[in-house]
């Protein structure tokens, strides 16, 4: 993560306006403004020389920006120095094939390949969930240093399903409303409300090293990547056609024995939608679609993440790495609780997360672990969770969190040997909750805790098998990777891993964090099925272009035909793409 880095630098000389040495006092419709100016080099908003305000407007600015609103406002660009500019940009676009996602059946509006019943007994929806697409990614990337120690940065994204704009049935379908006239988001079709829009920003950030001028010290500020680790609660998670970013503010503090990151970051937004001209005094935009009692309905109704994450370097041969998360999440425990207490970023919680990871390479061997605790509280306004509160619609916090997770792995690289062999062995454990369901059938038990782990925003792809079919929760994996560069511009992967569930009464969880099966209340088979990956990548251009193929098939466990009630169907996966970036 280049842009995430914040080497020291020699101080640089501030642009702020520091003094004001003219005034000039006007009179416009009896009221009086005071205008002032600096005389600073680099200030701007200074009155050129025989030049006089005869009609001032008054607009109100908070830090003025470079247009030309009045006279002596400075020219457009009057500070660009085009050497200081820089871009990047990559494409890829993708076709996939999926065979059974939900081996044998139909899939739910939730992703789900069954639903919750009381009768104890399996079932599947109905249908047979077989797929194929073609998706397209283009970043643009566009960067100015202003100084050693300032820099902006913009990246585009545009994320396409190729036919998803559109009407693709009805009289203006077929493509007379559909994806080949639909390029921007000018058109919003009627059926099923298909948003059109495509073109988004993945980032947009200030970045300043030797803050405040304090070696060592940075600022960013504004929409940016988050990865850390293994990323594996934090991660860019590029294999998705958008990936994650987020919006806040990350310090960092570095030395030559450790870097400190602190960062506050907002995840949802309950007052304000995006492109709001103002905020001050806006109505809460959930008024009317959420419970009466929800925390949503007034203006703390936020979801927040704050993170300190360190990094020490003081060990040769080794990286520890000891983390805290606090996710306090205010919106209401019934609005964000749509598959029981294992729903992602749950409604109404209060999660502490603290960990530590430790990475050590020393000569032919690399190896790593990861244990990660959480605890907290959380709310929910079903009856069964509620009662306990002894509060209307169960806003009170009383289940409690108690859970944890570990990720670990030891390869061997034979550097000596053609094509770099290596071969490596995981073991990923996240805890599970018996009664996750609790909230959506009195067959689970009665609820008390909330023990299912938060993945939160992880780049799952990379970790247990390519077929995304596991999130880190409520999960225990086995499985061995072997990879060589058969040639110089050839690469290959294959992977195998045994997937079982932590609990058996808790769910299946995709990659995706939601639920792919619900467990039976009188479940006690863990063992999903076994996984095996083949993935070839080829470089060309220098590396600039790369061609990709995978495959991968899920070869199905006890767990899947117990639970979906019928003879459980293997899944296929495939995909290839094309890359190219510079």
């Amino acid at each position: 993560m280049s842009e995430d880095s914040m080497p020291n630098r020699n101080a640089f000389e501030t642009h702020d306006i520091r003094d004001s040495k003219k005034k000039v006092s006007c009179s416009v419709i009896a009221t009086i403004c005071l205008v002032m100016f600096s005389t600073a080099a680099q200030a701007a908003f200074q009155l050129p020389e025989g030049e006089k305000i005869t009609n001032p407007i008054v607009i109100g600015r908070g830090i003025p920006q470079k247009e030309a609103y009045e006279p002596f406002d400075p020219k457009i660009g009057r500070n660009f120095d085009l050497r200081n500019l820089w871009m990047r940009a990559d494409l890829r676009v993708r076709p996939e094939y999926r065979n059974n996602v939900c081996f044998g059946g139909g899939i739910g509006l939730g992703g789900n390949c069954n639903v919750v019943n009381a009768t104890a007994t399996a079932n599947n929806i109905a249908g047979k969930a077989n797929d194929q697409f073609v998706q397209q990614m283009t970043r643009l990337g566009i960067g100015y240093d202003l100084s050693p120690d300032v820099n902006f940065y913009l990246e585009f994204i545009d994320s396409r399903t190729w036919g998803g704009n559109g009407t693709p049935v009805g009289a203006g379908g077929a493509g007379n409303n559909g994806d080949p006239i639909i390029h921007t988001c000018g058109s919003t079709p009627a059926q099923g409300g298909r948003p059109v829009c495509s073109l988004g920003i993945r980032a947009g950030y200030m970045l300043i090293r030797n803050f405040a001028g304090v070696q060592g010290l940075g600022l960013k500020a504004g929409r940016q990547y988050l990865v850390f680790g293994d990323q594996s609660l934090f991660g860019h998670f590029d294999w998705a056609n958008t990936g994650f970013s987020f919006d806040g503010i990350m310090m960092q503090y570095s030395t030559s024995i450790i870097d400190t990151h602190a960062g506050w970051f907002r995840t949802a937004e309950t007052d304000l939608v995006q492109g709001a001209a103002l905020g001050s005094g806006n109505p809460n935009i959930t008024n009317g679609t959420v419970s009466p009692t929800s925390p949503a309905k007034n203006a703390a109704g936020d979801a927040d993440l704050f993170i300190i994450y360190n990094q020490i370097k003081a060990v040769p041969g080794f990286l520890i790495e000891p983390f805290y998360v606090y996710y306090k999440n205010n919106l209401g425990g019934g609005d964000i609780s749509s598959q029981g207490l294992g729903t992602p970023k749950h409604g109404n919680q209060t999660r502490h997360t603290i960990g530590n990871r430790i990475a050590m390479k020393k000569g032919y061997f690399d190896a790593s672990s990861e244990v990660v605790y959480q605890f907290g509280q959380m709310g929910d306004t079903a009856a069964s969770a509620s009662s306990l509160c002894g509060e209307p619609g169960g806003e009170g916090k009383c289940l409690h969190i108690n859970a944890w997770a570990t990720r670990n792995w030891i390869g061997y690289t034979a550097f000596n040997l053609p094509g770099k062999p290596r071969i490596a062995f995981n073991f990923d454990y996240a805890s599970g909750d018996g009664r996750a369901n609790c909230t959506l059938n009195s067959a689970y038990g009665p609820c008390g805790t909330a023990n299912t782990f938060e993945n939160f925003f992880p780049t799952n792809h990379i970790h247990m098998g390519y077929l995304d079919v596991m999130a880190w929760k409520n999960m225990m994996s086995f499985s061995g990777n072997f990879q060589a560069r058969v040639t110089k511009d050839d690469h290959i992967e294959v992977w195998y891993t045994n997937l079982h569930l932590a609990n058996a009464r808790d769910n299946w969880y995709r990659a995706s964090q939601g639920v792919y099966v619900f467990s039976r209340p009188d479940n006690t088979v863990t063992h999903i099925g076994d996984e095996v990956d083949v993935v070839w990548t080829h470089f060309f251009m220098n590396g600039m272009v790369a061609f990709q193929g995978g495959y991968g098939h899920l070869f199905p466990g006890p767990y899947i035909s117990h639970n979906l009630g019928r003879h459980a169907v293997g899944q296929d996966w495939a995909y290839a793409q094309l890359w190219i970036n510079f």
